[in-house]
Order: structure tokens, then sequence, then C-alpha cells
């Protein structure tokens, strides 16, 4: 196992009702400012529980957060936390409200010229307080410190991370993905699956506990999803969901262990040239990568195989055949000619990839060519 640091101040409540526990949750003498994205927080009833809530506190608000949060949208947020003096942000909705949330954190008291910057490597040395309140499980966002920001001037999709824009709590509550419409939650599924992949399939090194854990998580959303999707009130396969989710990105199964990141990298691009959802650009590559490395991957697909799916084969490829088929049980495409993306996109990601020196993968052998090879495959 590889040395690690494991460090997550989240306070996780979770369960139905939880949201009343927000006045315990945030200082009283807080200025806070809720964010969402573009209503549903009031067509499911969040909304008007947060304010039920908190109806003794200062509360502004701010609307319209989009999908692959936008910074020049981030930037109006930031300009009211300067000016009404807000010390406390609240982030109601999935995972793209929580990312714009942690930047508009870090942004409104960012020391240098342009806040873009963050997104550069610039480091953050203090950030707004805040929480969250999830509706839409899938990133894992609510209990780690990363976020994902996009911007539309530049055709750029870029992540920062830091110990300071870590949530100080999020309220999970299963009841309020109800509503969700069923391709947000396929969506959320493959989000979350695919965030274990990139951390378990890769190579061992002698770390069972986190294999096991991967391992669970990925064979939960197998079970869970269909069942989701087929009852959209089922509790105990929300809940079930939710957690999940919040469990593969919060930083624990990737303790000690190689990490891949190929598929998200390649899918940021796949989302900001032609924008298409997260999650339908990661079931697009994944299978991909895994077929473009499937020799330097073929022990833990096979591992996968027997343990996740209960294969009995010692053919890695029909392992990748059977995530893919997962992917699409769930009604998520797995071609770039599903969403009209180009042939041409394969050359174009992997030229911007290659400008930025960035070489993928666990071993780092992902190169240029490599990116276009994984791409001309998904056609």
């Amino acid at each position: 196992m590889e040395n690690f640091s494991y460090f997550n101040p989240t306070r996780i409540v979770f369960g139905k009702g939880s949201i009343a526990r927000l006045p315990e949750l945030i200082p009283s003498t807080a200025r806070i400012l809720l964010t969402c994205g573009g209503g549903s927080i009031k067509r499911n009833g969040v909304y008007d529980q947060i304010k039920a809530a908190l109806k003794d506190r200062a509360v502004l608000e701010f609307s319209g957060i989009e999908p692959n949060p936008q910074f020049a949208t981030c930037m109006k947020a930031v300009e009211i936390v300067k000016a009404e003096k807000i010390d406390f942000l609240l982030a109601a909705g999935g995972g793209s409200v929580l990312d714009g949330t942690k930047f508009i954190a870090a942004a409104a008291r960012f020391g240098g010229t342009d806040p873009w910057d963050i997104l550069t490597g610039a480091s953050v040395t203090d950030a707004v307080p805040m929480g969250a309140v999830l509706t839409l499980p899938a990133t894992g966002s609510e209990s780690n410190g990363t976020a994902v920001i996009s911007n539309s001037q530049l055709n750029e999709k870029l992540f920062f991370g830091s110990e300071l824009t870590y949530p100080k709590f999020s309220i999970l509550d299963p009841e309020v993905t109800f509503t969700l419409p069923a391709g947000q939650t396929a969506n959320g599924i493959v989000d979350a699956f695919v965030h274990v992949m990139e951390q378990y399939m890769t190579f061992a090194v002698n770390a069972p506990l986190q294999e096991r854990q991967s391992e669970a998580i990925l064979t939960t959303l197998i079970e869970e999803g269909p069942k989701v999707l087929e009852n959209p009130n089922d509790y105990n396969a929300r809940a079930n969901i939710m957690w999940c989710a919040c469990q593969a990105l919060n930083g624990l199964i990737a303790c000690g262990v190689p990490q891949d990141w190929a598929s998200h990298m390649i899918g940021h691009e796949l989302t900001a040239l032609y924008g298409i959802d997260h999650a339908q650009s990661l079931a697009i590559v994944l299978p991909g990568v895994l077929k473009h490395q499937v020799e330097s991957k073929r022990d833990r697909l096979l591992q996968c195989g027997q343990r996740v799916f209960g294969m009995r084969t010692k053919r890695p490829e029909s392992v990748i055949r059977k995530i893919e088929s997962f992917f699409l049980s769930l009604g998520v495409k797995t071609r770039l000619k599903d969403y009209n993306i180009p042939a041409r996109a394969a050359k174009i990601v992997a030229q911007r990839l290659a400008a930025r020196g960035m070489r993928l993968g666990e071993k780092q052998d992902i190169d240029a060519d490599a990116i276009s090879a994984i791409l001309k495959m998904r056609r």
C-alpha cells in the first residue's frame, strides 16, 4: 500500500427530514447566501424546507448556477458576497451547484488579480465557509474539496481542490431525490460508478480493504440502479444510491492506491467542446480507456468481472462489454455518434490535452496518440 494522508472534515447529516437541522449547523449570526440552479429546489420542496428552517436568519439568494457551472455566473455571486458581507454560503442542488459554490467561496477571498487563476494552479489561502443540501447524488462534491468549473469564453473545463473548500456539513435527504427525472438519476449512477472505477481499475498494491470497499460500492450501484428507475419513490434504493455516490469520492477508497482519472480528463474536454453531460462523457470514454489499457488492467478487470458482476471469464474484453451494457441498461448512451460529436473530436481533444503537457492514466502512459486512439474507438 502506498503512503497516504486522509482528511475529511465534512459532517454528513443523512436521512428524511434532515433539512430541518439547518439552524443547528449554521452559526446563528451568519449572513447567508443561498445558491442554487435553475429552480428545481422550488419544484421539489427543498426551497420551502430551507426557508422554513432559516426563517429567523439573514438569507440572500443567488440562482442560475448552470450544469457545468460557468466562471462568469459564479463571479456574479462573488460580487454579491463581497457587497453584502456574506460570511456563509449554503449550496442547494446537485454537484454543479456545489462545485460553483466552492469556487465562489474561494474566489470571494482570493488575493490575486484574476480568480480564474484558481483553476490554473493558484493557491487557495482563504474561503468563505459553506454547507450543502444535496438534491442529486452523483459527483460526491458534498464531501470533498474539489470543484470543476467551465469557462465558455475559453472553451475550458478545469478543476481545483483545497482543504478550505470542503463543505462544513452536507445534508443528504433521499426523499428530495424522488422527483428527479430518470435521465438525471441514471447520470448520477454512472457518475458515481466511474468515480469508483478511476480509483479501483488500476493495479494491485496490496490494499485489499480499499479494493473490497470499491467493489461494494460498484455492486450496490448495479443492484440499486434498476430499482430506483423502476420505482422513483423507493426510499431505500434512493438512500443507498445517495450514500454510494458520497462514498465514491470522499477520498476513502483512494487511500494508498494508484488512481487513473484519464476518463475524467478526456471527458471534461468533450463537455467543454460539445456540451454533453458529464456522466454521458464518462460513459463514452471509460470503455475506450479500458479497451486501450486492457493489458495493463487485465488482472483488475478479471477481478471486477468475478467479484462485481459474478462472471467466470478469462477474457477482460467481456468485462468491458459488461460495464458498457450496464450504462446502456440505465439509458445512458456510450458512443460519440449518439451525441452527434464529430470524428475530428479525437484529434482536437488529444491536441488540447497535449498542449497542457498532460499524460494520463495511473502510469502516465496515455499520451496524445493514445487519447486520439481511445476516442476513435468510441465513434
